[in-house]
């Protein structure tokens, strides 16, 4: 629609144009004279110089990109919430002149969503220029740049001129994390029902120094390795040796209530829950897995390492909320990827005999269950809270979390915000 307004605007200029060009034409060959000839001369020049701008240069275009943000400088990801500062320099080959060029990009979501921004710059005498913008705070996810659009106008304004050059630059923009100091979450679970066969696969540390890895915030005085500390000028900390590493699998819901006003904002909290609980398990040489239910199902099986935290974030940070069916039901159709012996965290907005009936599954499964309740931000009230009574009462863990920023004290302090 755009397109062929834009044409049908491109022909009445041209036909404006041919019109007073032959009116002036008409008026020299019938009246005559100097003021005539100079009018006719004059519109030649003018016409000329129309024409000429379509040899400008600017369809041959060519530039480059650069952008930084917080993190964006070391990473090629940022975190969720950062803005991104995208700088452009732009060179025009030839000579015509250009009063100045508009410049558009596009940035592209995963899902299709499109950003877009304009400004515009006047050419030095080199034909370049350099412009810059900033985003809004970006969502998560995955995100490219489209093809880079250079408009220039004649000095009248009626024609347009375009090219468009292509910077390749894709970015990710992870899930908020929040740092999770010592979480005991993990020794409560052992102790469940099925201790018998989780206990053998804690991860315990010996008193056997295992090297030197980074401060984390919450590490006990003893622990800090102030040799290495005073060498590089930043707190460091004794790593010990494992006999063994915990399995704990990540069960993030992807149904959500579509009647539900929080919908979009209850989800990002739950894929962000999830990040943190990945970052504080590759912290602590934790095995981690993930099960992600919805139209395309995950499932990363308990591991430790760097490759496995990258595998479980790359996925956090484009999944969407597209499960057809509840979490009792999505457990069942994935149950080959739940092994006995491990503990389960699963974090969900559900409520009700729903979350009962899939806590009850997972510990007849031989696992360890653990829900983090993800709330509405805008309900202040508790509400029902029998059902999670009912939770408590048969032993397994419960945190209800409505703001990211609440989790790491939820889980140090009682089990029922």
């Amino acid at each position: 629609m755009m397109k062929v307004k834009a044409t049908k605007a491109k022909q009445y200029r041209w036909q404006f144009v041919a019109s007073v060009y032959g009116c002036s034409l008409f008026y020299f060959l019938f009246q005559g004279g100097k003021t005539a000839l100079m009018l006719f001369i004059i519109l030649n020049m003018l016409f000329v110089y129309l024409i000429l701008g379509r040899w400008s240069g600017i369809n041959k275009v060519s530039g480059t990109r650069s952008y930084s943000g917080h993190s964006a400088a070391v990473h090629s990801a940022i975190m969720a919430g950062e803005a991104l500062d995208v700088s452009l320099s732009v060179k025009i080959p030839g000579f015509f002149p250009l009063p100045y060029v508009i410049v558009r990009d596009s940035l592209v979501r995963h899902n299709g969503q499109t950003l877009s921004f304009e400004t515009s710059f006047v050419p030095n005498w080199k034909r370049g220029g350099e412009v810059t913008y900033r985003t809004p705070p970006l969502v998560r996810g995955n995100y490219h740049f489209k093809d880079t659009e250079c408009l220039s106008y004649d000095v009248f304004g009626l024609f347009e001129h375009t090219g468009q050059f292509r910077s390749d630059a894709k970015f990710s923009v992870l899930p908020q994390t929040v740092p999770l100091r010592q979480w005991n979450g993990f020794r409560q679970g052992i102790r469940g029902p099925y201790s018998h066969a989780t206990a053998s696969r804690s991860a315990k540390e010996t008193t056997q120094i295992n090297g030197v890895r980074e401060y984390h915030h919450g590490d006990r005085l003893s622990r800090v390795h102030w040799n290495a500390t005073a060498k590089t000028g930043q707190w460091k900390s004794k790593a010990f040796e494992r006999e063994s590493l915990p399995r704990t699998l990540l069960i993030l819901d992807r149904h959500l209530n579509p009647q539900d006003g929080s919908v979009t904002e209850r989800f990002e909290l739950s894929v962000s829950v999830a990040a943190s609980f990945m970052e504080h398990g590759f912290r602590d040489d934790t095995a981690m897995g993930l099960l992600s239910v919805g139209e395309e199902t995950t499932i990363l099986p308990p591991k430790s390492g760097a490759d496995q935290r990258n595998m479980v974030l790359k996925h956090l940070t484009s999944v969407d909320a597209d499960a057809a069916y509840p979490l009792y039901a999505s457990l069942q159709q994935a149950q080959s990827a739940i092994e006995p012996g491990c503990f389960a965290i699963v974090i969900s907005s559900e409520t009700g005999e729903g979350v009962i009936q899939s806590m009850e599954w997972l510990s007849r499964k031989g696992v360890t269950p653990c829900l983090i309740h993800i709330g509405s931000p805008a309900n202040r009230i508790s509400g029902n809270v029998a059902w999670k009574r009912i939770v408590e009462s048969r032993g397994w863990l419960i945190y209800d979390i409505k703001r990211l920023q609440d989790l790491p004290a939820a889980l140090e302090g009682s089990v029922i915000a």
